[in-house]
């Protein structure tokens, strides 16, 4: 019988809030040597993901967009609401100002491993958060998971 998510996922996954610190944030990471850490609202319900790539913005800052003036007039080559959003989270202070919030991948706990694992090829994400069918976050499945039951497996 194919395994499912739930019987490889990582069970009551650290999970932070909007409001928590950056620098609360960082040291959860640090401490647990993890890579990400689901964002839930004060329901338990996801809201987001907050990732070392989310939190690289504050030691990369951001560049403004490239344009070119034509008789005191702005052309932007690039979109200048992407510099925007960089802005933000390069100055954010707080989770919330930071996570990915938006089209998030998420998998329910009965889905099998192979639909987990072709959803994080196809949306290029090292972890899952596992949500019941209220959103609430009920355990992560990371790529590392995946590969450790890949090897068990071979046995």
């Amino acid at each position: 019988m194919p395994k499912t998510v739930a019987d490889v996922m990582s069970r009551d996954p650290v999970t932070v809030r909007p409001e928590t610190s950056l620098k609360e944030a960082i040291k959860i990471l640090a401490q647990r040597r993890i890579s990400g850490l689901p964002v839930v609202d004060g329901d338990g319900k996801l809201v987001g993901v907050i990732s070392e790539s989310d939190l690289l913005w504050q030691e990369t800052g951001a560049t403004p967009p490239a344009y070119i003036m034509i008789l005191d007039t702005v052309i932007y080559l690039e979109n200048p609401g992407r510099y925007d959003r960089d802005l933000h989270k390069a100055l954010g202070l707080t989770v919330g100002e930071l996570m990915t919030g938006e089209s998030l991948a998420t998998v329910h706990p009965d889905k099998s491993l192979r639909e987990a694992a072709q959803l994080m090829h196809e949306r290029n994400v090292r972890r899952l958060p596992v949500i019941d069918d209220a959103s609430h976050v009920i355990g992560i499945l990371t790529r590392g998971d995946i590969i450790r039951e890949m090897a068990a497996s071979q046995d």
